[in-house]
């Protein structure tokens, strides 16, 4: 039986979901994988750090964190400050879970950088440092006989990375297409049904899909750097979100919209990106789709990409209204392919 000490950095609704999601699978972990775990190190933003070699207690840190409170009554050393408790929590694994910075990956990438080097695999749900530093994790993590994974990053939990990874050996990605923003989606169909923009944000706001500032969904970026994180790794060439041609969909009216379903059609915050030699183009725009198309039925919070490989013509993936859940188990899924050669 292998033992893994695995450590938390981020708490919010995906670190909490990967907490519960890791007591569900504890007994499969063994029976299956010959896996078992204790969590010795969680650090917050809000509620401190806990850290603790003997490993802490699960339940009690959800119930302190969920209350409003400090987990300082279970730490057992005084760590302030997440890089600190990078370099101090005694851990095997690091689930790196904290905000996405669209314009560096920092201080993400500072954080995956001191796990590999303290000889910690390293899974992250974050997308900005798969776009701003996947080739130099990747080629430290090789150095250091761990794994950089991130299949979290795009599509929750759903398997893009690891695909191509594993189950489509020499297949070589020429281009896709697809709805890879969640918000965008399900604000879309709200205004199909006659809800103003400002309506169908607030709504992505209160069930906790959009942000305080929605302008990272609705703008385009989030899916501008997503289309960056595939191109980077499935494609070998390095693009920045700053790089991909991107429109959001402020510019679609309630009118717009309603003459689009009236035709037939619908519109959709549609990703591409297509490799011609040396050179790929990324875009992120709305368009106009047609019920041929299978991006037509995508509905609510979904998300589909599309894929054309030099072998395969097309094949697509589909993911059904995600939530924390299905990150945590791209998370969980990470953290089983990273240790399960050791």
């Amino acid at each position: 039986m292998a033992h893994y000490r695995l450590a938390l950095l981020g708490f919010g609704n995906v670190g909490r979901a990967l907490a519960r999601l890791l007591q569900r699978k504890e007994t499969e972990l063994e029976s299956n994988y010959g896996l078992n775990f204790i969590v010795t190190g969680i650090a917050t933003g809000r509620h401190g750090i806990a850290i603790d070699p003997n490993g802490l207690d699960l339940e009690k840190a959800l119930a302190l964190v969920e209350s409003g409170q400090s987990l300082s009554p279970i730490t057992q050393y005084p760590v302030t400050g997440s890089l600190d408790f990078v370099q101090f929590v005694p851990a095997d694994v690091l689930f790196e879970n904290s905000p996405v910075n669209h314009e560096n990956g920092e201080p993400a990438v500072t954080y995956l950088r001191a796990a590999l080097e303290r000889g910690m695999h390293a899974v992250t749900a974050n997308k900005g440092p798969v776009v701003h530093a996947y080739h130099e994790l990747t080629g430290l993590a090789q150095a250091k006989g761990r794994k950089f994974f991130f299949e979290s990053t795009v599509m929750d939990g759903a398997p893009i990375f690891s695909l191509f990874r594993s189950a489509l050996p020499a297949a070589q990605l020429q281009s896709f297409r697809g709805i890879l923003n969640s918000t965008t989606n399900l604000i879309l169909g709200r205004m199909e049904n006659g809800e103003s923009f400002e309506d169908a944000v607030q709504y992505c706001q209160k069930i906790g899909l959009a942000e305080t500032d929605p302008s990272g969904d609705v703008d385009g970026w989030d899916a501008a750097i997503k289309v960056a994180a595939l191109v980077t790794v499935l494609m070998g060439m390095s693009l920045k979100p700053q790089e991909v041609e991107r429109a959001g969909i402020r510019g679609l009216s309630r009118e717009i919209i309603a003459a689009a379903k009236a035709d037939g059609k619908r519109w959709k915050l549609v990703c591409t990106a297509e490799k011609d030699g040396n050179i790929v183009k990324g875009r992120v725009a709305p368009e106009l789709v047609s019920p041929s198309s299978p991006l037509y039925s995508v509905e609510g919070s979904s998300s589909i990409v599309e894929f054309h490989t030099d072998t395969l013509s097309s094949l697509s993936i589909v993911e059904g209204n995600p939530g924390p859940e299905t990150t945590a188990y791209g998370l969980l899924a990470d953290f089983i392919n990273a240790v399960k050669n050791r």
